[in-house]
C-alpha cells in the first residue's frame, strides 16, 4: 500500500513537537499509532519503521521525543557522541512530560479524519519501547509494541525514576514485547520481571526472543539482523491487525 508524508506541529507545555505522520494514500479509515524513535530521534532507520507500518493500513504519527532539549528536525547520529547526547536528552526530560506527549500525539490521532478514533495504539523502539509501555496506561490504547523495551523494572526513562513497572495493572488493552536475547540493555532478570508482573496484573500480552542483539531492527548499523527483523514484523503486523479487525486496508465511509 502506498502512503503519504507530512510533518506537523503540535504544541505541548509551551513547546513545539513535530510529528512525522504517515499515512495510507488510499482513502479510508485506519487505525493509529503513536510511533516512538529510539533517543537518535527521527533519523533514516527509524522513519523507515514508520513508512513500513503504515504500509499495511495505519496512520503513523512519530513524535520528535526530545523536542524540549534539541531545535526542531534534529536527528542524532547513531554513534559514541550521539549515544552520550541522547542519553543526556532523556535525563533532561521528566516522566510527566514524556506522558504529556504522549497524550498530545494521542489527541492529534482522534482528530485526523482518516482515523478511527477508538483504534488508537502505540509502537517504540529502546527507550521509545520504554514510552510505548507507558502509553498503554491510556485507556485509549487498544494494543502496544514494545521493541526491547529499556528500563521498565528499574524505572530509567527521564528525570528522576519512573513508576512504571508498578502501574501495569492499569493496561487494558493487549501488549506485545520483543526481546533479543543479546541485548546487555534489556537483560534477562529485567525480561523476566516485565513477564512476570504481566502475568500477576493478567495484562494480555505475548512475548517474543530473539537471538539478537540491541536495536537488531535499525538497519544502518552492525547489530541489525534482517531475518530476526522480519520475523518481528511478522508477528507485529499480525497483532495489530487482530486486535484492530484491520485488514491493511481502509474502511471507506
Amino acid at each position: 500500500m502506498q502512503i503519504t508524508k507530512r510533518n506537523v506541529n503540535l504544541i505541548v507545555d509551551d513547546s513545539l513537537m513535530r510529528v512525522y505522520v504517515a499515512t495510507p494514500k488510499a482513502p479510508g479509515i485506519y487505525p493509529g499509532i503513536v510511533f516512538y524513535s529510539d533517543i537518535y530521534q527521527l533519523g533514516g532507520p527509524i522513519i523507515r519503521l514508520a513508512n513500513y507500518l503504515a504500509g499495511y493500513g495505519y496512520v503513523v504519527a512519530a513524535p520528535e521525543i526530545f523536542h524540549r532539549t534539541e531545535p526542531i528536525g534534529l536527528v542524532i547520529e547513531p554513534d559514541d557522541l550521539g549515544r552520550i547526547r541522547g542519553n543526556d536528552n532523556a535525563r533532561r526530560t521528566a516522566v510527566p512530560e514524556y506522558d504529556a506527549d504522549t497524550r498530545a500525539a494521542i489527541e492529534f490521532l482522534k482528530a485526523e479524519s482518516s482515523v478511527a478514533a477508538d483504534k488508537i495504539g502505540a509502537m517504540g523502539f529502546c527507550i521509545g519501547g520504554h514510552l510505548a509501555f507507558r502509553a498503554a496506561f491510556e485507556k485509549d490504547i487498544k494494543a502496544t509494541v514494545c521493541c526491547y523495551p529499556t528500563g521498565i523494572p528499574s524505572g530509567k526513562l527521564g528525570k528522576g525514576v519512573a513508576d512504571t513497572i508498578k502501574r501495569v495493572s492499569e493496561i487494558e488493552g493487549e501488549i506485545l514485547i520483543v526481546f533479543g536475547s543479546q541485548d546487555p540493555h534489556t537483560p534477562e532478570g529485567d525480561r523476566q520481571t516485565v513477564i512476570k508482573t504481566l502475568e500477576q496484573t493478567g495484562v494480555t500480552h505475548k512475548i517474543f526472543l530473539y537471538e539478537a542483539e540491541h536495536t537488531f531492527m535499525r538497519d544502518d548499523g552492525y547489530r541489525y539482523d534482517s531475518v530476526a527483523t522480519t520475523s518481528a514484523w511478522s508477528e507485529i503486523i499480525p497483532f495489530f491487525n487482530r486486535v484492530f479487525g484491520n485488514k491493511g486496508v481502509g474502511s471507506r465511509e
